[in-house]
């Protein structure tokens, strides 16, 4: 990239990552989860490079090393806007083959939103655990219509339980240890959260772009409900889904990660074959 940051329309500076490859068969754009950084996915672009694709990635605004409050949005659509700054700067260098997205948890849910919409042309998306449906109940939805007008950027937990990412203790330990990683959240991303995946799964049957769908079965941070829903809805000619039934959330930080990375390194050798 020409510059380790992009600068959002608001003036907030994105912090970038690129993991290289020469003569590379195309290039993926990693979108990562809530509370954490594109940093933590490098092993997943050490595998992308392996099979001969570029990496590349930004902190979404309020996470990692990128500039504004933890867990707020100025805009409800600004994650989407982020990420269009990102594939225009891509699509700016005119790098061969072709353009994919592979977004986790929320970043599934911002990837997927960006492709229902199209909001920028790409070859095709990888979704890891999507947060297509957030599993809350009747009086936290009423809570969350109460908070939102009233106060839409005030950040409060999340909720959700480091160990609940994956069943490998060295990753949990990981994730508790990284200064990075942030449990905050706002009214206003959660709206995002909740809207984007009634949208998202609302369109799964008109689905134009290649997909692979890899979600976990035993997940407790989003509901494997919302990616089953979508498999069944999707046309299976575009959509190519599987659920690892005993995996949880961070299916790419499981013991069975070999297993999985099988199955996303068949999907891409088909995209770009050589």
């Amino acid at each position: 990239m020409p510059s380790p940051h992009l600068t959002t329309a608001d003036g907030l500076r994105l912090h970038l990552r690129e993991w290289p490859v020469p003569e590379a068969r195309g290039t993926v754009l990693i979108v990562h989860g809530l509370g954490e950084h594109v940093g933590r996915h490098e092993p997943v672009a050490a595998r992308l490079n392996g099979w001969g694709w570029n990496a590349v990635g930004h902190d979404h605004r309020g996470h990692g090393a990128s500039e504004g409050a933890r867990g707020a949005l100025a805009r409800p659509d600004d994650l989407l806007n982020d990420l269009a700054l990102l594939v225009d700067a891509v699509r700016a260098e005119r790098r061969p083959g072709p353009l994919l997205l592979l977004g986790h948890s929320l970043g599934g849910l911002i990837a997927a939103r960006f492709v229902a919409e199209a909001l920028r042309p790409v070859d095709g998306l990888v979704l890891s655990s999507p947060a297509l449906d957030l599993g809350m109940k009747a009086a936290q939805k009423l809570l969350l219509a109460v908070l939102e007008p009233l106060a839409p950027n005030l950040a409060v937990g999340n909720g959700l339980r480091p160990m609940w990412i994956s069943r490998d203790p060295a990753v949990v330990q990981a994730y508790v240890a990284d200064a990075q990683v942030h449990d905050r959240v706002t009214p206003r991303l959660v709206r995002f959260m909740l809207d984007s995946g009634d949208l998202v799964r609302s369109r799964a049957a008109q689905w134009q772009v290649p997909t692979l769908l890899l979600w976990a079965g035993s997940d407790r941070c989003v509901a494997p409900a919302g990616s089953a829903a979508f498999a069944a809805a999707a046309p299976k000619a575009l959509v190519t889904s599987r659920v690892f039934g005993p995996l949880f959330h961070e299916i790419f930080n499981e013991p069975e990660q070999d297993e999985v990375f099988a199955a996303l390194g068949a999907w891409l050798a088909a995209r770009s074959p050589r």
